[in-house]
């Protein structure tokens, strides 16, 4: 049994709308070996490893229901298989470790037997590295618990053991993992619907998006006083500036060796507390000291910690943690130290061994209290109170086995907010805002809590300026407080912006020019977007990183920056099959388009496979899913969205389903013939706006260029779904050209040679075709010439496709391949295209093969003579447009017979602003549309999937 392959998605994917991990996993022989057939002793041991298995409910759906389908039972007495146990084992591994998740599902990779024993197996993570660290443990477990000729030396080696490697893991999982403060503050975000990204793997947190971002580490905020944060840490002014507010403070001195600590101790009194000067979180502390002996011992602890050492007077009382949060006293803790109560009867070692028993109780932070750990503090402690960890205490004495309170070294804590005197609440929140901190926290001895310090005394030992919340939000005893909540509500006061909209686009074809155009149009409309593309991530139209950027690492840089305030998001393919979205929803996704393009590699093997991984896109739409309503694939993607509105696209205005949606009051963007040529038309609420002539849109070549018209619609009904106003659309669509600066490689023209030449990146048979057929709309007075290629990884039927949309619509084919030759021969795929020529009927003398792209390029520019068009299909395109741009001619003159008569340019006017009239629509056969599969709801017309109900 092995794992072969490992996905982590981090949102939405084909498996789940949040994050999970698939791993391919081969059980090889163990096929044959289900939990029913290893038996009843396989089935108990692994319920005793991890009893927690006892609450899975399967799908019986109730606790016990997973052990019943590893037993199996007369209708079922093969139990289930291994990878299905993996799943499970995987999640309740994570959930020991503090983690709360539940999903997961296990499935044939082949269902067809083709691939026997190879499962993938979907399970859901909280955090990135312990879930696949818990996949790789339960792979281990399952496997050590083999009998020993079944078992993998490999998986397993000799020395493992199942109890260290469970405590290996959760501390693995710990170290990772956000801390108790860090989490309960992103939960009360989660719980106000602010979003929030990890900006490291420590507690750095970013709380919002774009501009709209507040940070945080632990406690601090990212408006915590840098000075502030510098006098907490510095115990010797935080003394003095307190002392000088007449608060509560002991006296003490700062000393940097231990015969000065002596000697101050003997000015202050014994017995002395010592503690480093700019120390935290209780290290190096030492309390209650007496002797000469200890006072050098406690300095030689807090040396460790810092350069300089405080001394200071000891104060008698109960220690208490006093939380203030924006000038308000949000809890109070009394915190004791670790200990345990002598019963006369057990040694100290065999009482902490019991009080560890405690199921509160855990490694590190993984429950509300810590173990209490016999080390060199506890030896310490034992032998000031006259004890051995082999010594039996008497009955009902209290053992000491740590000096400080802290919840992390097995102390434990007692909420006492309701009761805490009002001066003493005055005095922490005086005391916090004299240091200057936003969030801070007041170590505080004294007596009695209810009572004031001013009648029964005490004293502030220390300012926290990144103060642990776990004590408050989880106290061993009494009410837990919401700490967190108010620091949230701090950062943003109700009805505080915190996100930033966010549009993904997704298709075959298309999906960069509209999400340049769209992230163009919102710029015009005064925003600041983020774009992320297949060439870069750019932030307010510059470029800030470059490459491939579709996926979800490209999602997180543009929410990260701090200037942005919309997000456009060019979602691919590859990165969803990859890892998934960057975001667990948006609020417009839109689907321009499935066509065939990467068939046969990860797993997509159809046009339906593939619109259910683009499907994604508007699954988690969250507002407006803007879909193709003349892509069959795209229309029915409407019964698997619940976004508020749908939008469909159209350039058929005759579209049965559209005309009936409108109908409806549904929203669409429809071309409609005029006059004065193509009108984009939206619809929405029975409101019939005419937006743009297509021929006044420079992308379309006026109007010319149809999948550019199809490109501006979309942009336009993504923008309209955004509550951009119409001026700001239009002025978008009016400013966007396709020059090579603002759209590489999508139907760039190049005019400055006596020919023309357009220069595009289409790369599948569908985006091939559009462009040969704008090649065959356009006025041409000499020839056309194409150069054409098909990227090495596609199958044979893919590039064989490539050539027939050129096949018979040009006068001369350059035929060549990419650089990057992907597992075919250097000349393998220009030859193959020039054979589907040929058999199409393209004479030899109509074919030139270059394999190289830059020698192809340089061919056909070179055969360019005045009136002729060339289309170049590219791969490199930074290199492949410098050669176009820097071509010098060698002759390229014409006789002027021969010289083109010159049309006039037309100055035709703009009529997208008036209001006409909605158009007739011709009658429709409502008993049809029904009978289709499409029904009427709030949002107008949508397709049913049955086999999805």
């Amino acid at each position: 049994m092995r794992i072969v392959e490992r996905n982590v998605y981090v949102g939405p994917s084909l498996y789940a709308h949040f994050p999970v991990i698939r791993l391919v996993l081969d059980l090889g022989p163990l096929e044959a070996w289900p939990t029913g057939r290893l038996g009843a002793g396989y089935v108990d041991a692994l319920i005793a490893a991890l009893p927690g298995l006892q609450e899975h409910g399967c799908s019986y759906g109730e606790p016990g229901g997973f052990i019943r389908r590893m037993r199996g039972d007369d209708n079922d007495p093969e139990g289930t298989w291994l990878g299905h146990v993996l799943e499970h084992v995987a999640i309740e591994l994570q959930n020991v470790a503090g983690e709360d998740v539940s999903f997961g599902k296990t499935r044939s990779l082949d269902p067809d037997g083709g691939q026997p024993g190879v499962y993938t197996v979907v399970y859901e993570y909280e955090q990135r590295d312990e879930g696949i660290e818990a996949g790789e443990l339960a792979l281990q477990l399952l496997c050590s618990l083999l009998p020993a000729e079944l078992r993998p030396p490999e998986v397993v080696p000799d020395d493992w053991h199942w109890a260290d490697a469970r405590d290996a893991f959760i501390r693995y999982a710990q170290r990772r993992a956000l801390g108790p403060s860090t989490a309960s503050l992103v939960k009360a975000a989660v719980d106000r619907d602010i979003p929030w990204l990890r900006l490291n793997e420590q507690s750095l947190i970013q709380l919002g998006h774009g501009r709209f971002q507040q940070r945080i580490q632990a406690t601090v905020t990212g408006r915590t006083s840098y000075i502030a944060v510098e006098l907490a840490q510095d115990k010797e002014e935080t003394n003095k500036i307190l002392a000088n507010c007449g608060l509560p403070v002991p006296k003490q001195e700062l000393v940097r060796s231990a015969d000065r600590a002596l000697r101050a101790a003997e000015r202050l009194g014994f017995p002395v507390v010592t503690k480093p000067h700019n120390g935290n979180h209780g290290r190096g502390i030492s309390i209650g000291l007496k002797t000469a002996d200890e006072v050098r011992a406690g300095f030689d602890a807090a040396a460790e910690h810092s350069s300089s050492v405080i001394v200071e007077t000891y104060l008698h009382g109960d220690d208490y943690r006093l939380l203030v949060v924006g000038g308000e006293l949000i809890a109070a803790t009394k915190r004791t130290p670790g200990h345990v109560v002598g019963d006369g009867v057990h040694t100290v070692k065999q009482l902490v061994d019991t009080v560890n028993l405690d199921p509160r109780r855990g490694i590190g932070h993984e429950k509300v209290m810590t173990r209490i750990e016999l080390d060199a503090q506890a030896d310490m402690m034992l032998t000031r109170q006259g004890l051995a960890v082999d010594g039996v205490p008497e009955a009902g004495r209290q053992v000491l086995l740590r000096s400080t309170a802290n919840l992390s070294t097995g102390g434990t804590a007692a909420d006492v907010t309701d009761v805490i005197h009002p001066d003493n609440r005055e005095m922490a929140v005086r005391a916090v805002t004299a240091i200057g901190l936003d969030v801070g926290g007041v170590d505080f001895l004294c007596p009695d809590i209810t009572e004031s310090y001013k009648t029964v005394g005490g004293g502030i030992c220390e300012i926290n300026a990144a103060p642990g919340f776990r004590m408050h939000v989880a106290p061993s005893e009494g009410t837990p407080r919401d700490a967190a909540g108010p620091v949230i509500d701090m950062l943003f006061p109700p009805g505080t912006a915190s996100r930033v909209p966010i549009a993904a686009i997704t298709g075959t074809n298309g999906k960069t020019t509209t999400s340049r155009m769209l992230a163009h149009i919102t710029k015009m409309a005064g925003f600041t977007p983020g774009l992320t593309t297949t060439d870069g991530v750019y932030i307010d139209g510059q470029r800030t990183v470059e490459g491939d950027m579709t996926g979800p690492v490209a999602t997180r840089m543009v929410l990260a920056d701090p200037k942005i305030d919309i997000a456009v998001l060019e979602v691919a393919r590859g990165g969803l099959l990859r890892a998934g979205m960057g975001v667990p929803f948006v609020n417009v996704g839109a689907v321009l388009n499935v066509q065939s393009d990467h068939l046969g590699m990860k797993g997509i093997d159809s046009l339906e496979q593939l619109a259910e991984v683009k499907r994604i896109v508007v699954e988690v739409a969250k507002d407006c899913a803007v879909l193709n309503a003349d892509d069959d694939n795209v229309i029915r993607m409407s019964a698997h969205t619940d976004a508020r509105h749908l939008c469909y696209v159209t350039i058929n205005p005759q579209h049965t389903v559209v005309r009936e949606h409108i109908r409806a009051g549904g929203r669409a963007c429809a071309l409609e013939a005029g006059v004065n040529g193509q009108m984009i038309t939206l619809y929405d609420k029975g409101r019939h706006i005419p937006l743009m002539w297509t021929h006044l849109i420079p992308a379309t070549l006026e109007g010319r260029a149809m999948h550019n018209v199809s490109n501006a619609m979309f942009a336009a009904a993504l923008a309209f779904s955004l509550d951009i106003k119409l001026d700001a659309i239009r002025q978008g669509l009016r400013t966007f050209d396709t020059t090579f600066y603002q759209a590489p490689g999508r139907m760039n023209v190049y005019d400055e040679h006596p020919f023309k030449v357009i220069f595009d990146y289409a790369h599948n048979a569908h985006a091939v075709g559009v462009m040969a057929d704008l090649a065959g709309r356009l006025d041409v007075h000499g020839r056309r010439i194409v150069v054409v290629a098909g990227p090495g990884d596609r199958r044979d039927e893919d590039i064989r496709d490539i050539a027939l949309a050129v096949a018979g619509r040009f006068d001369h084919y350059v035929c060549r391949r990419d650089d990057g030759l992907r597992g075919r021969a250097p000349d393998e795929v220009p030859l193959m295209i020039a054979a589907v020529l040929r058999e199409q009927g393209v004479r030899e003398d109509q074919i030139t093969i270059i394999p190289d792209e830059q020698e192809a390029i340089d061919f056909a520019l070179r055969m360019g003579r005045f009136g002729d068009l060339l289309l170049v299909f590219a791969d490199a395109l930074t290199r492949s447009w410098k050669q176009v741009t820097k071509f010098r001619p060698e002759a390229a003159a014409t006789p002027a017979a021969t010289l083109p008569a010159s049309a006039p340019a037309s100055t035709l006017a703009e009529h997208g602003e008036r209001a006409d009239p909605a158009p007739t629509l011709a009658p429709s056969d409502d008993g049809a549309l029904l009978a289709s599969g499409f029904v009427r709801d709030e949002r107008g017309l949508r397709f049913v999937d049955e086999a999805a109900d």
